[in-house]
């Protein structure tokens, strides 16, 4: 039995008069301790299959289980971390990450010192008493990132976390991130538009076609690529061939190119 499976999801949206298909017949695997990464053009449905996965909307037809359960919106074993961080201003950041715990009745003296610690393993071991604006944006990631895993999620939902970071801040975090979840051995779904990103953090990734959402290709990558961090990922031989494969297929994609 596969940790995640995702079973011929369709997803349709309804209005008064159109219905447009957003997913066609989905259907992957994932293993526990994984970390893939869905790419493709804007409108192929990546964040709508990855709010299907979380529960939070239901498929017009197909399955989504959780280690052989189904999801469900109030499933406490999946964590979201996205673009914006979400941390409330007028509390201060220990605050903010003790309020997943306090929300899901976990907040003990156990459970709180073991999020002071995982703050203190992201660099910020003297911020609990600070709040948000006093941080800067990449500061306030990893905040949000402690406050996702001190609930300790079995699957992660990363949805384009660093985007909005500037891109030195955004490698930076890419290595912590990814050696943070590897350390926690834990499962992680990645949303995004940089193929760089997809290919020096995943183990696999899946390629989006538009019009409706389809996986139009799988890229396997390398174990030479997996066991680097994904700075060092990115200026190994092997990470140009598979940079330049994707985008080309991207390339094929986009309206009125043909597949090379």
């Amino acid at each position: 039995m596969s940790f995640l499976e995702i079973d011929q999801i369709h997803h349709t949206y309804f209005s008064k008069s159109s219905a447009t298909t957003a997913l066609s017949d989905i259907s992957l695997e994932v293993g526990e301790g994984e970390f893939i990464s869905f790419l493709g053009p804007s409108g192929c449905g990546k964040t709508t299959l990855l709010s299907i996965i979380a529960g939070l909307i239901e498929p017009t037809s197909g399955n989504v289980l959780l280690e052989g359960h189904p999801v469900s919106p109030s499933d406490r074993q999946i964590g979201y971390m996205l673009q914006q961080d979400y941390l409330f201003p007028w509390k201060t950041i220990e605050e903010n990450i003790l309020l997943g715990l306090k929300l899901s009745n976990k907040l003990n003296s156990s459970s709180k010192a073991a999020a002071l610690s995982l703050l203190s393993q992201m660099g910020l071991p003297e911020v609990r008493n600070q709040f948000p604006k006093q941080m800067s944006g990449g500061m306030r990631q990893r905040v949000a990132l402690v406050r996702t895993l001190a609930t300790e999620p079995k699957l992660l939902m990363l949805d384009e976390p660093f985007s909005a970071l500037d891109y030195q801040t955004k490698l930076r975090l890419e290595d912590l991130v990814s050696s943070t979840l590897k350390s926690f051995g834990k499962t992680a779904i990645l949303v995004t538009h940089d193929i760089g990103e997809a290919i020096s953090m995943s183990d696999r990734v899946y390629l989006f076609s538009p019009s409706p959402g389809r996986i139009h290709r799988t890229f396997d990558i390398p174990e030479e690529l997996r066991k680097l961090t994904p700075f060092k990922a990115r200026n190994n031989e092997t990470y140009q061939k598979i940079f330049q494969t994707i985008w080309k297929e991207l390339e094929s994609l986009e309206p009125g190119k043909t597949e090379h």
